[in-house]
């Protein structure tokens, strides 16, 4: 019991190592002990096994038998002694680290899922913090001052709520923000209406008469692992959770939260082979038909690429090809800051000098990284995406939340939901 005690907490390499070697100590112990009826010590664990399977086996009956039976008569016939054998607890330790080592091998081949079903084993509600802000608005509040909102409450996004209906319809993000902008934008010396005057609710019917869906969210009770499908199945970037009794919207989950959370219990989980592979051996990112643009490119120009290319950062690259800047839809939200939407004529250079928050520059990767380093990086500096360069700095593709999430918890679990959404 000692000796499986001790083995338990080692690491999975010792301690196989570790097995190997004492089922050849037992191995010896039991040709040694055994002085006849074993023709030659068995030298494999497989054949090891099978005799001690025999032996427990025979002393099992040879138990029965002796527990049934009273002492026999002396018939004056007498037997010579039974051929020595071994203790049964050497044969039993034997079976017992056998059974041990098979299921080590089982547990390396589960590895692989490790973190499917830690996500399946986590609710939602668990991942909720016990204090944060959660701002909700009524679809009759005018879309300029909802967006003023956001910014001085420091969120990317908001649920709506519309009262006739007494529930939630959807959700205002910075991408309603840049639709507007792009629909309705003419020139420095014409106003936007729209954005003035509009109500959310408006806005709405206008945007939504055509591809109009049901808002997107979840029950605290389903497990993150529904939620990582969700956000990646629907190519969104928030999910609200909702609780289906009361109705009340309790927080709003992201990519960034769910791999923060995992990440928290990555160091108490065993580590799947996957995570020593590169970025290249598993195919994670996008490398073909890079959106980008130019520090000259204008703000308005840049707004139509994030609309026609669905995309939520463009690399800023110079005329040699290298990544010096990096423009987001959150950066975007600094125009209704500064309230400068009314001129997008002006270069991304000139808007990104607008930055509310401290940059420290184009979080970067290359190809022959592992994901175990790239997961680390991507969590410690709270981004959304990495940029894969080469050795020169130049870019080569891009390497998202969604992505990394696809790999480690959606692969595994054999759904590819690149596939399902084409």
């Amino acid at each position: 019991v000692a000796i499986l005690l001790f083995t338990s907490q080692m690491s999975r390499g010792k301690k196989k190592k570790k097995l190997n070697g004492m089922i050849s100590v037992v191995s010896y112990l039991l040709s040694v002990s055994t002085a006849s009826g074993i023709s030659s010590s068995p030298t494999t664990p497989t054949q090891l096994t099978k005799q001690t399977s025999a032996y427990l086996l025979e002393g099992s009956r040879n138990d029965t038998v002796h527990r049934s039976s009273s002492s026999p008569l002396d018939t004056g016939q007498h037997h010579s002694p039974p051929a020595a054998k071994p203790p049964p607890c050497l044969y039993r330790l034997v079976y017992m680290l056998e059974k041990l080592d098979l299921e080590d091998e089982a547990v390396e081949q589960s590895e692989s899922d490790i973190y499917m079903r830690f996500m399946k084993s986590h609710k939602c509600y668990d991942i909720v913090p016990t204090s944060s802000k959660l701002v909700v608005f009524d679809t009759t509040l005018q879309v300029k001052k909802a967006f003023f909102a956001l910014v001085a409450n420091g969120v990317r996004a908001a649920p709506l709520w519309e009262t006739k209906k007494q529930s939630f319809v959807g959700m205002l993000t910075i991408t309603d923000f840049i639709n507007i902008l792009h629909r309705y934008y003419k020139s420095p010396m014409v106003q936007i209406y729209e954005l003035e005057e509009h109500k959310i609710e408006t806005w709405r019917e206008l945007y939504l008469q055509e591809t109009f869906k049901p808002l997107v969210n979840i029950s605290p009770d389903a497990s993150i692992f529904d939620a990582v499908y969700s956000l990646i199945k629907n190519k969104i970037h928030r999910l609200p959770v909702i609780d289906p009794v009361s109705g009340n919207a309790l927080y709003i989950l992201t990519h960034k939260r769910i791999l923060k959370f995992l990440q928290l219990f990555v160091c108490e989980m065993p580590k799947p082979a996957f995570m020593k592979q590169t970025l290249e051996e598993l195919s994670i990112g996008t490398y073909s038909n890079i959106a980008f643009i130019h520090p000259n490119t204008p703000i308005i120009k840049a707004l139509s690429i994030f609309v026609e290319r669905r995309v939520s950062a463009l690399p800023v690259v110079d005329e040699s090809g290298k990544v010096v800047d990096i423009y987001s839809k959150f950066d975007v939200i600094n125009l209704a800051a500064e309230k400068m939407y009314n001129n997008l004529d002006i270069s991304v250079t000139q808007a990104l000098m607008h930055r509310s928050q401290y940059f420290e520059g184009v979080m970067k990767c290359n190809r022959f990284e592992t994901l175990e380093t790239i997961v680390d990086r991507i969590v410690k500096a709270e981004v959304h995406r990495l940029v894969v360069v080469d050795e020169n700095g130049s870019i080569m593709g891009i390497v998202s939340l969604s992505d990394i999430l696809q790999a480690l918890v959606l692969n595994p679990a054999g759904i590819n939901s690149k596939a399902e959404t084409e």
